[in-house]
């Protein structure tokens, strides 16, 4: 009686999940490794990583032969299947084709010019010192809802105060805070 490559296969695999016949396996194993191989590669992969999910794939056949069942699938079809799924699994956890290295986003900003940049330190520090100028009350109000980014109706349920009393007390600091700032102190510039 002659037998089918299909069946010999899947005697050869019963042999590997009864017996752990390392002969058996071996066989099975310079028959499907690089057909799976060729295959990943021939799907995209990169030579190295075929070659990896190809390992993977001979080993689930070397601790899992006893899942094979020959009346669903032919013994290829089975580890074809799981070098598929594996494929998308290592798909799906590969993150890095997403990322595009040139990318303007992954360009550094401009150093920022000296003269703007201490243009911007003396007015952050007029604004230091106008706001250490206001009213404690004022100072927390101004925190919560711009450094903490609460709404009014959070700042008033927060600190126990009425809606119009937040209101009109962040009103009357941005109005102090506003004179402050409006008032431009000369700078010194004789050496």
């Amino acid at each position: 009686m002659t037998t089918t490559p299909a069946q010999d296969h899947a005697r050869l695999a019963a042999r590997v999940a009864v017996d752990r016949d390392r002969a058996a396996f071996e066989i099975l194993f310079d028959h499907f490794a690089p057909r799976v191989n060729g295959h990943l590669q021939r799907l995209g992969m990169e030579r190295g990583q075929a070659e990896d999910l190809t390992q993977e794939v001979m080993s689930v056949l070397w601790h899992k032969a006893h899942l094979f069942d020959p009346a669903k699938s032919s013994l290829a079809t089975w580890l074809y299947r799981i070098a598929r799924n594996r494929r998308i699994d290592l798909l799906r956890r590969d993150k890095s084709h997403r990322l595009d290295p040139a990318d303007p986003i992954f360009e550094p900003d401009a150093p920022e010019p000296a003269d703007e940049a201490v243009d911007g330190a003396r007015r952050d520090e007029r604004v230091r010192l106008a706001i250490g100028a206001l009213p404690s009350e004022q100072v927390e109000l101004i925190r919560l809802a711009f450094f903490a980014g609460l709404s009014h109706s959070q700042i008033a349920e927060r600190t126990g105060l009425p809606l119009g009393t937040v209101k009109s007390r962040i009103r009357l600091a941005f109005s102090r805070l506003r004179k402050a700032l409006e008032t431009d102190p000369q700078v010194d510039t004789a050496d």
